[in-house]
């Protein structure tokens, strides 16, 4: 099936996404965690890599075990960092051959130890380009672009991120997955938008169940994603491990019921390779 179709249908669908462990004993690990995903019947797992592409290798193996345990679509992350057009091309190329369905395309975040994105020479700037390079010459992979509720960290205003995103849509995108949120209200704004300036593919909120809460403080100063009051005090009256862990997937419990009521087509959620927090949120639902 393909990318824009798995969210054409009255069902909502699940997609889980992964990262490339650093070691065999990960590996292991990840692939009895997604064993143990598949009993909530997603669509499609993904797989992130290391940055500036570090891991890249890793996350084709990942997929190619994600896909022959689950015998599902599988996505693999791709970022403009680091990399020629050459590359990127290269790497398409070997992700196809390998039977990597979907691309999660992204311009990336800059390297560490800098504070700006730097365009390669030979490269891409921004993730329309890519967007624009996957069309081209891989057209039969499905597209999914990032959209971010809150805005990107590095954008001028909302709207100004927004129009960002429309090129993205525009250049031929299937879906947008978001990041992770902790409000509902700020996907809603966010969707509501998106709607207003006509983008018109599905919009697949982000949902990470945070386990405690410097956990929930460090991503979400990462990603610009605000905690709201009433689940930080609620995290932060307890420092027990269990009692966090509780919190948190009660939360993005609260979440999920939250957006299937509301008619999302479809939850990514970010699992961080692991699924008891995920089995414990959508248990029953």
């Amino acid at each position: 099936m393909t990318l824009a179709s798995l969210y054409q249908s009255n069902e909502c669908a699940v997609s889980f996404e992964l990262f490339p462990p650093k070691t065999p004993e990960g590996v292991d690990l990840l692939c009895k965690n997604v064993e143990r995903l598949m009993q909530f019947g997603p669509k499609y797992f993904t797989c992130t890599y290391g940055a500036g592409g570090s891991s890249r290798g890793t996350t084709l193996e990942v997929l190619k075990k994600v896909k022959e345990i689950t015998r599902l679509p599988v996505a693999s992350h791709l970022t403009c960092v680091g990399s020629t057009v050459e590359d990127l091309t290269g790497y398409l190329q070997q992700a196809k051959e390998q039977g990597v369905d979907y691309i999660v395309a992204l311009r990336g975040d800059p390297p560490k130890g800098t504070d700006q994105f730097e365009k390669t020479e030979g490269g891409l700037k921004y993730a329309n380009e890519l967007v624009e390079l996957i069309r081209e010459k891989f057209g039969d992979l499905g597209i999914a672009v990032a959209g971010y509720p809150e805005t990107h960290q590095e954008a001028v205003d909302f709207d100004t991120d927004l129009a960002n995103l429309k090129r993205k849509v525009d250049a031929g995108a299937d879906i947008v997955i978001t990041q992770l949120f902790y409000d509902n209200t700020d996907f809603y704004r966010f969707r509501d938008a998106c709607d207003a300036i006509g983008i018109n593919v599905p919009i697949v909120p982000g949902v990470l169940p945070v386990t405690n809460f410097k956990q929930a403080q460090r991503i979400a100063s990462m990603c610009k994603a605000s905690i709201p009051d009433a689940l930080q005090s609620a995290m932060t009256e307890n420092d027990d491990p269990q009692h966090q862990f509780r919190v948190g997937v009660d939360h993005a419990r609260e979440q999920t019921i939250d957006l299937l009521k509301n008619g999302v087509p479809g939850i990514h959620y970010y699992v961080l390779n692991k699924s008891e927090a995920a089995a414990e949120l959508l248990d029953g639902l």
